[in-house]
This record gives structure tokens, C-alpha cells and sequence, in this order.
């Protein structure tokens, strides 16, 4: 893939390689958060888009609110790992993946400032 429009109206695109087509689900009915746990953005940034670490997620929200797209919707991320939820399994296949920028608990586990959960939450509403 070499870019693509994005799905939301306030992402910036930057392409993951670390992604498939989604498996028996036409559309993603789950949305799921994360935070990084990395010490920065921009470190985040670039550990979802580096084809050696195999992960990604469609979405990424800076903690200024500025919202990046690495995966079209329809197609299937790489953030949920090997899981299920209430007896569904392949998640990645029925779910749009957000990571939230926040170090966690290993590094003090700061806040989240307000313009980062509004980006969050219209982020939500426009997706759903």
C-alpha cells in the first residue's frame, strides 16, 4: 500500500507495512484503546510502522490531540495480538485499533490531557 485517503477527516496518513485483509468479518464492529507505553510519540510513531516489530494499529493519537492513520479500517491491524472477547476470537479481524501516546506505569504513568481524549472520543464517534 503505498497511501490512501483517510478514513477521518482530522488523521494524517502514514502507512504501516504491518497489516492483512480482515478474516470472515466485513466490518469491524469493536473498537479497541491502548496506550503505547513507550517514552515517546514519535518513538511509538515509528515502532508501528517499522516492519520488524509486526505490529500496528489503525490509529494513533498524539498527546496535542493530532490524530495518525497507519491502517485503512478495512482492512485488519496487528493490535490485539492473539485474543478474544466473549468468546469472539481474531479481534484484529472485527476491531479498529487505536493507541492512545502514554508511557504507562513502567514509565510514572502520566495523565491524559484533555485535547488528546476529545481527539480520542471524536475520533470514537467518527469511526462508530
Amino acid at each position: 500500500m503505498s497511501g490512501f485517503l483517510p478514513d477521518q477527516p482530522r488523521a494524517e496518513v502514514r502507512v504501516s507495512p504491518n497489516f492483512g485483509p480482515r478474516r470472515e468479518t466485513p466490518r469491524p464492529d469493536m473498537i479497541v484503546l491502548h496506550y503505547t507505553g513507550m517514552a515517546t510519540g514519535a518513538g511509538a510513531e515509528a515502532w508501528l510502522c517499522d516492519p520488524a516489530s509486526e505490529v500496528s494499529s489503525h490509529y494513533l493519537v498524539h498527546e496535542n490531540g493530532h490524530i495518525v492513520q497507519m491502517v485503512r479500517e478495512s482492512d485488519r491491524a496487528w493490535h490485539a495480538g492473539k485474543s478474544s472477547w466473549f468468546g469472539r476470537a481474531d479481534i484484529n479481524s472485527c476491531s479498529v485499533g487505536i493507541e492512545i501516546v502514554n508511557p504507562g506505569h513502567s514509565l510514572g504513568y502520566p495523565g491524559f490531557p484533555r485535547r488528546q481524549i476529545d481527539a480520542v472520543i471524536g475520533l470514537c464517534r467518527g469511526i462508530a
